[in-house]
């Protein structure tokens, strides 16, 4: 499973993109609300640091606006993929920008149903929602399941990019059912990489490694 990065702080992509385990990012309206800069070049910086797909959202919602924006974010960088609603509107912007050869990422999938109509249309990616399917007291990893062993079972060319990430174990679950991409906060990469055990383990060696130099210093 690849691992994706959902932010759209530069900052913090370098950070995680340093770590050498980033295969692209996400980002949506709300993300990009949060930092300074026009969106083109927030893009480019993005996919420029990344070096694989970024997904950017379109803001409009009728289908003739939707490709129009789509057009216009896929030409800024090639690793641009266009995000748009699993809707009916976002079906029909999805088939005519695949017909272009623009990918797209159809996002806040919550069922199986609605991932084999994305594909169908020519979605290159789907987005099922875990935590936000779990704060409405639904089971986000078993939707997740069953987009997972429904495309499995299609014939469409269609990733799932598991999305609302909130914890370790969601990526971990993620991966055990096939997802093919997983979307990540930096907070959750930081949380993955952390264990306690690992924590004292490093300290020790090192209390070991500094006695043994004192010792050699004597």
């Amino acid at each position: 499973m690849k691992l994706f990065v959902d932010t759209a702080d530069i900052n913090e992509i370098r950070e995680i993109a340093a770590w050498g385990v980033l295969a692209g990012a996400t980002t949506n309206p709300s993300l990009l609300a949060q930092v300074e800069g026009s969106e083109d070049e927030i893009y480019r910086s993005i996919c420029e640091t990344v070096n694989g797909p970024v997904s950017a959202e379109v803001v409009a919602d009728e289908p003739d606006l939707m490709i129009s924006e789509g057009t216009r974010l896929a030409a800024i960088h090639p690793d641009i993929v266009v995000k748009l609603p699993t809707s009916p509107e976002g079906l029909i912007a999805t088939s005519a920008l695949a017909k272009k050869g623009i990918r797209v990422n159809m996002t806040l999938c919550f069922t199986a149903s609605q991932a084999l109509l994305a594909a169908a249309a020519g979605a290159a990616f789907v987005s099922p929602f875990v935590g936000r399917y779990d704060d409405i007291g639904n089971p986000g990893l078993e939707a997740l399941r069953d987009v997972v062993d429904a495309l499995m079972g299609s014939a469409y060319d269609c990733e799932v990019l598991a999305a609302s990430i909130r914890s370790p174990i969601h990526v971990q679950e993620a991966a055990k059912m096939g997802a093919d991409i997983a979307t990540i906060p930096p907070k959750v990469f930081h949380q993955m990489l952390r264990h306690p055990l690992t924590d004292a383990g490093n300290a020790k060696f090192n209390e070991d490694a500094a006695k043994r130099r004192a010792r050699n210093n004597s």
